[in-house]
């Protein structure tokens, strides 16, 4: 069974030599053939320079794709998986957070069976408020999207040749891939994984990026938050009347007066703030329609150095 491991890059040149240094020895000691695939995910420093560095010392196993500029992450995996041959699929982060020897360990789930094996990072060396932010995310998504995920964030998966060849064909514009997964898989299974502390670099998420990231993911799975501003909208509207219809009355049995206006302020506010949730909402999901008729690619590859395969 050959496997492929993809890697997405964008500015890690002191992480991808010490990468190597890991990876390589884990997937060449497994009893299988193997390719890894560098993605550029338009890095503004040295990385590419490195990638073909490292190519070169090892031509039959090292693929690099170079994009024109930043697409993301799950764009550069997508573009992955267009070059991969593999029967089985990983995935997994250039910050040597996921450690890669834990790779054999979601091979032997494939060749069990398994047809997606998320992973479950364990002692999680991030800090506590991020850790905290992300087991909300984790539940409320789930509870949205109807999935069963525990670990939205961990990015270190393995896919089966045939999930991979499906999501292949989606024509979605945006997408997260561990859910889209999920979706189509008929056998999943979730590991735990060990997490290391970032040493090298900068994370590249910043908490802009991974708000913006769970409103793709939302928007990309369900209807509910369109439908839950929508109730409230409703809800809000009927108290909004009943109100109404209790100030007419006391106006007409106790006369006109000035008391209450600081409270009408506060929900004129209240109703305002709904309002704005509610037409971003439906914003997000407008937006999403918007990208997908433009039919812009995905991603825009600038070159392919694939050694000597």
């Amino acid at each position: 069974m050959k496997t492929s491991v993809i890697i997405p890059v964008y500015n890690e040149e002191e992480c991808l030599a010490q990468l190597f240094e890991r990876l390589y020895p884990v997937m060449n000691n497994s009893s299988h053939p193997f390719e890894l695939i560098f993605v550029n995910d338009g890095s503004k420093d040295n990385s590419l320079n490195v990638l073909l560095d490292i190519q070169k010392e090892h031509p039959d196993n090292v693929k690099i794709i170079d994009f024109n500029g930043n697409f993301g992450q799950h764009a550069a995996i997508m573009a992955g998986f267009e070059a991969s041959t593999g029967d089985a699929v990983i995935t997994i982060d250039a910050d040597l957070q996921n450690p890669p020897e834990e790779i054999p360990r979601i091979i032997e789930q494939i060749e069990a069976g398994h047809d997606v094996v998320g992973t479950v990072r364990t002692k999680r060396h991030d800090p506590f408020f991020r850790k905290l932010a992300s087991k909300i995310v984790n539940k409320f998504t789930n509870m949205v999207t109807g999935l069963r995920i525990n670990d939205y964030g961990c990015m270190l998966r393995g896919y089966r040749r045939d999930i991979v060849d499906i999501m292949r064909k989606m024509e979605e514009t945006s997408t997260f891939i561990p859910a889209l997964a999920q979706k189509f898989a008929s056998n999943p299974i979730e590991i735990t994984v060990s997490h290391n502390e970032r040493e090298l670099g900068v994370s590249k998420y910043s908490l802009f990026r991974l708000i913006r990231l769970n409103f793709d993911l939302l928007t990309s799975f369900s209807l509910v938050p369109l439908q839950t501003v929508t109730m409230i909208g409703l809800l809000v509207s009927m108290i909004s009347f009943l109100f109404g219809i209790y100030m007419l009355l006391r106006r007409i049995f106790m006369g006109p007066e000035a008391e209450g206006v600081f409270l009408l302020l506060t929900l004129n506010f209240f109703l305002m703030g709904v309002t704005m949730s509610c037409v971003g909402i439906a914003g997000e999901y407008i937006g999403r329609i918007y990208q997908d008729v433009r039919h812009r690619p995905k991603y825009i590859i600038r070159n392919k150095y694939n050694g000597n395969s």
